[in-house]
């Protein structure tokens, strides 16, 4: 297997969660735009890693803006630009096509910029001998499903990156959508491939609401002590 190694970095948020009018990838947080914290995090995880990045066709022209006002940045992180889908699986799909030949492919949220290099490596390790590598935390909630209780001790709750050999990851993305696909795993899983949950971080949060904005800049505030 070739031992090339790709993220996609999928950014394809409207804001609305947020209550901004600015998509939240472009959110800034320490003076700059999130997305760039999130490819910051995989380059200094491994250099190595080629970015593949996609965003909605009509936010591309603000992000190549961005790229130019903070070009110092800009290039330390390196990409590719692709368009996104009107779904999830779309966007996904759209950013394998442009990966060819074989190697170990990262699919990641934008809007999670305090992955750790430490569960980033560990997620390509993992794919590379079993093929895939899903990141999850416990719950640290009690559970109920259907009003009924669960043992909490069997439920993960599932963070990106989600990372698979790019033969599996490419063969999983040939059936059409379901609206059961969630998440990547999810599709992998469908078409029959074992998936493997390795340990995150609570600290792994998905900025999506104003809340998820505070603790983020908390989450800054400790990085920089």
């Amino acid at each position: 297997m070739s031992s090339n190694k790709y993220a996609i970095v999928v950014a394809g948020g409207s804001g609305s969660r947020m209550q901004s009018q600015l998509p939240k990838q472009f959110i800034e947080l320490d003076g700059l735009p999130i997305l760039f914290h999130t490819l910051l995090r995989f380059k200094k995880a491994d250099e190595s890693i080629q970015l593949i990045l996609v965003l909605p066709k009509a936010h591309q022209a603000y992000w190549q803006s961005l790229c130019e006002k903070h070009a110092a940045v800009a290039q330390q992180v390196p990409h590719w630009l692709v368009d996104g889908g009107q779904t999830r699986f779309q966007s996904s799909q759209n950013g394998l096509a442009r990966i060819e030949g074989d190697g170990l492919v990262s699919i990641h949220d934008g809007v999670r910029p305090f992955v750790e290099a430490t569960v980033i490596q560990n997620s390509y390790q993992t794919a590379q001998t079993l093929g895939s590598a899903v990141v999850s935390v416990p719950s640290k909630d009690s559970v109920r499903v259907n009003g009924v209780a669960v043992d909490r001790a069997t439920v993960r709750l599932i963070q990106t990156p989600q990372t698979f050999q790019v033969s599996i990851l490419k063969k999983a993305f040939e059936t059409e959508e379901l609206s059961t696909f969630t998440d990547d795993a999810s599709v992998v899983e469908a078409a029959g491939f074992p998936i493997h949950l390795i340990d995150g971080s609570y600290e792994n949060i998905k900025i999506t609401t104003p809340e998820d904005l505070l603790f983020a800049n908390m989450l800054l505030e400790k990085y920089r002590d």
